[in-house]
């Protein structure tokens, strides 16, 4: 069976109403129980606090107990992705999210489903800060499947709300199995990286390899778009947003230090310690903020650094307000050398930590394999699902 058969099996050639927010046969808005509290005035406890933004802290009291709809009134933290809640129970909801359920005809996980796909844009006000007022809001239409039979309408929602929940809590399940997967890798990265007394000789960085960073590069240098990306501290290991010229990077990759493949790029200001593999892959690293260790892999293993970095004691020291890494802390880090007296033995059982972590690495952090992957995928599968089952023709759509 198709996709569209099975939508229109389910509809059965039932008419659906459209039906504003504002309608309160429908729909049940109950923004007077709100309440804002500073962070300083609440009182510590297990009733989730929510916000524009999910849940922001835990409250010994609630404003609101049942099944509701969360809408961000303001501060949504992405005018395309808006924010939409589900919350059950006892909550705290502060004044930045509209409070909304379902009455009679109209199921509110329905409700929250198909919140999930309208766009909210025509219905926002306020420039930078976009906000979506009760006046607004109650404009937002929603369908109401078969609306002169409520019995059969509410099937129809609630196998709509089966469908769809069958993918979310599939995600969920997945969500809670990489947590306690990443849980697990970091137990068993500890116990790889920590040896006996004996068992290794503790070596500085500075004993095993030289710090090198890029030459300076002027901000005059770079530009929003070019050939060659310029990574600064705050777009490590995301996207860039500067480059510089080919011929710049030529002329400095040539006189001046440019790290090799497989070495360790790691965040010097900022947020101390992040690493980066270098790929290979033609771009320069702002100096200062981001260093290497010129390493000589035939006493240890780039990628044995890379695992160890992540569990390392930086000895960061304060530069001001912003944490620095200097150049004198990251020669003294100690690094453990395993079976030191036995070069062949000792690079073999790097490798064998490595492989074992690079195997758990995958499974909970790669977005092309493992869990992560698997997360993605079930989350398109329910948005795909989600746009086929939700989409209903609009008034102006059907008389076309």
């Amino acid at each position: 069976m198709s996709d569209m058969s099975y939508m229109e099996k389910l509809l059965d050639g039932v008419e659906v109403e459209w039906k504003a927010m504002g309608d309160e046969t429908f729909v049940e808005i109950a923004n007077s129980g709100r309440k804002p509290v500073k962070a300083s005035l609440r009182a510590p406890g297990k009733t989730p606090y929510y916000g524009a933004n999910n849940i922001q802290d835990y409250v010994d009291s609630y404003t609101h107990d049942g099944e509701f709809v969360l809408i961000a009134e303001d501060g949504s933290a992405s005018l395309e992705n808006y924010s939409i809640q589900y919350a059950t129970g006892k909550f705290w909801a502060n004044n930045h999210v509209h409070v909304i359920r379902g009455k009679h005809g109209l199921n509110t996980r329905f409700l929250y489903h198909y919140l999930c796909i309208v766009n909210f844009m025509p219905f926002l006000t306020g420039g930078g800060r976009a906000k979506l007022t009760k006046g607004s809001m109650v404009e937002i239409q929603i369908p109401i499947p078969c609306p002169e039979n409520p019995e059969k309408s509410l099937e129809i929602q609630a196998e709509i709300v089966r469908i769809l929940d069958a993918f979310t809590e599939l995600t969920a399940e997945l969500t809670a199995e990489l947590t306690a997967r990443k849980k697990q890798y970091n137990y068993y990265r500890d116990q790889l990286l920590s040896f006996e007394e004996g068992e290794v000789e503790w070596k500085t960085l500075g004993e095993i390899g030289e710090v090198r960073m890029c030459k300076r590069v002027l901000k005059s240098q770079t530009s929003s778009e070019g050939e060659i990306p310029f990574y600064k501290i705050g777009t490590f290991g995301k996207e860039p947003n500067a480059y510089i010229p080919r011929s710049l990077f030529e002329e400095y990759k040539a006189k001046y230090s440019y790290p090799k493949i497989g070495e360790v790029l790691i965040s010097a200001s900022g947020t101390i310690g992040r690493t980066v593999i270098f790929d290979g892959e033609d771009a320069f690293f702002q100096d200062s903020n981001i260093v290497w260790i010129e390493n000589d892999e035939s006493v240890v293993l780039n990628k044995f650094l890379f695992y160890f970095y992540k569990i390392a004691n930086w000895g960061v020291s304060e530069g001001g307000t912003i944490q620095r890494l200097y150049n004198d802390n990251l020669r003294k880090l100690l690094i453990p050398i395993p079976f030191p007296n036995d070069f062949k033995k000792s690079l073999a059982e790097q490798a064998r930590i490595v492989t074992i972590l690079d195997k758990f690495d995958a499974l909970t952090n790669s977005i092309t394999e493992g869990l992560p992957c698997e997360i993605t995928l079930r989350q398109k599968q329910y948005e795909y699902y989600r746009d086929l089952l939700l989409s209903f023709p609009k008034p102006e759509e059907a008389a076309a």
